[in-house]
C-alpha cells in the first residue's frame, strides 16, 4: 500500500530541513525493509538499534528528528512507536544525570542492546507528580525504595528502570530524585497489567528494593519534567502517523467498496467526511511541525507544545474513528489495521500530559497574558 507519508517533510516546510527529509526517507526504508519486525515485541528494539533509529533518542535529543521517526513508526507499527518512546524517556534522566557514568548504559540503549523502562506513575499519583508516594532510603552505599509504581511501559521486556521516588520527605517535592533499577533487583516485582492495546505494561511493587541514585538528592523533578517535555511533542508525531494509516485504509477501502451501485467514494456524505479527517490531520502535522521547530530553535513552547500535543492525539482519536466508520463491519474484525489503530491510538490523549492537562496549560497562558495587558 502508498503510503501518504512519502513527501512528509516536504508538505512541512519550513519547520523542516534537508535533513529531516533525508532521515524521513532513510526511516521508510529502514521500516520497509523488515516490517514484521516491528510487529514483534521481543524484535523490535534489536531492530530499530540495527537501524540506527535508537541514535535519535540520545545522545542529543532532536525534536523534529525524534517526530520523523515516531510517524513513520506510528503509521507501521503503533507497537514499535511506543517502545522507541519508551527508550528514550528511560535513557534521557541518565543524559541529564551524568554521560560517564551511564556510558555503558546509553550505548546499550542506542545499539538496542539494552530496553528501558520510565517509572513515575503510581496509583495514588498520574498528572500529580509531586505527590508521589514511593521513599527512598540510604542504606550504607546503596538505596533501598518502597512504593509502587503502576502503568509502567516496556514491563516485561525492560531490563532496567529509572524509577522517581522521594530521598528526604522533609524536603517534600523537592526531595524526589531519581533511581536506576535492576530488573532483577532484589525486593523488586514485576507484574503486568492487560490493557486494550498489546503494549507491555505493567506494575512495579517494591519493597526494600536495592536501587542507585542518579544524578543527586533532589533533581528527580527536574529530570522527570525535562525527560516528558524533550518528548511531548513526538506524541503528537506519532499521532499523525496512526491518523494517516487510517486515512489511507478509509480511503482503499472506499474506492473498492461499492454499495447500490457504485463506490462508497462517490457518495458525498463520504466525500465529506475524507475532507474533514484530511483536514484536520494537515492542522495537526503543521501544528506538531511549529511545536518541534520552536523546541529546537531554543524558543518559548510550552503553550505550541501543549497545543500540538492535544490537537493531534484528539484528532488522530477522531479521524480512526472515522476510518471504523467508513470501513463498515470489516472495521471492527479483530486484526484489522484500523480495529488495532482504534485500540492504539487511545492512550495517547492519556499519557505525557492528558488532554485536560494541555488545556490548563493553554488556557493559563491566555489568562495570564491578558490579564498582564
Amino acid at each position: 500500500m502508498t503510503t501518504t507519508l512519502a513527501p512528509s517533510c516536504r508538505a512541512l516546510e519550513p519547520f523542516f530541513d534537508d535533513a529531516h527529509r533525508a532521515l524521513d526517507e532513510v526511516s521508510a526504508r529502514v521500516i520497509a525493509a523488515d516490517e514484521a519486525s516491528l510487529h514483534d515485541v521481543a524484535r523490535v528494539v534489536p531492530r530499530l538499534g540495527a537501524a540506527g533509529l535508537l541514535s535519535h533518542v540520545a545522545p542529543r535529543v532532536q525534536v523534529r528528528a525524534l517526530c520523523v521517526v515516531r510517524e513513520r513508526l506510528g503509521y507501521v507499527s503503533p507497537l514499535a512507536d511506543a517502545i522507541f518512546a519508551v527508550q528514550g524517556l528511560a535513557v534521557h534522566p541518565l543524559l541529564l544525570a551524568s554521560h560517564d557514568k551511564w556510558r555503558a548504559v546509553i550505548d546499550g540503549v542506542i545499539a538496542g542492546a539494552r530496553v528501558g523502562g520510565f517509572a513515575l506513575t503510581e496509583p495514588e499519583a498520574g498528572s500529580d507528580v509531586a505527590s508521589m508516594r514511593s521513599a527512598a532510603t540510604r542504606d550504607g552505599d546503596r538505596w533501598l525504595i518502597d512504593g509502587d509504581k503502576t502503568f509502567i511501559s516496556n514491563v516485561g521486556i525492560a531490563d532496567y528502570f529509572v524509577v522517581f521516588a522521594n530521598a528526604d520527605r522533609t524536603l517534600g517535592k523537592r526531595g524526589i530524585s531519581a533511581f536506576f533499577v535492576s530488573r532483577d533487583a532484589p525486593g523488586l516485582t514485576l507484574e503486568p497489567i492487560e490493557t486494550i492495546d498489546d503494549h507491555p505494561l505493567g506494575r512495579l511493587t517494591m519493597r526494600r528494593c536495592h536501587a542507585e541514585l542518579v544524578g543527586e538528592i533532589g533533581q528527580g523533578m527536574r529530570f522527570a519534567l525535562g525527560t516528558l517535555d524533550a518528548f511531548r511533542t513526538s506524541v503528537g508525531a506519532a499521532a499523525n502517523g496512526m491518523a494517516m494509516r487510517a486515512l489511507d485504509e478509509a480511503i482503499t477501502h472506499v474506492r473498492s467498496r461499492v454499495q447500490f451501485g457504485q463506490a462508497l467514494a462517490e457518495f458525498q456524505l463520504v466525500q465529506g467526511a475524507l475532507a474533514d479527517m484530511a483536514t484536520e490531520l494537515d492542522a495537526a502535522r503543521l501544528l506538531v511541525a511549529r511545536a518541534a521547530w520552536a523546541k529546537d530553535t531554543g524558543r518559548e513552547a510550552r503553550t505550541d507544545v501543549a497545543m500540538a500535543k492535544m490537537f493531534a492525539t484528539e484528532t488522530a482519536q477522531k479521524v480512526i474513528d472515522r476510518a471504523v466508520q467508513l470501513s463498515g463491519g470489516s472495521g471492527v474484525v479483530r486484526g484489522r489495521a484500523v480495529e488495532r489503530l482504534y485500540r492504539s491510538v487511545r492512550a495517547l490523549r492519556i499519557y505525557e500530559g492528558t488532554t485536560e492537562i494541555q488545556k490548563l496549560i493553554i488556557g493559563s497562558s491566555f489568562a495570564k497574558e491578558r490579564t498582564a495587558s
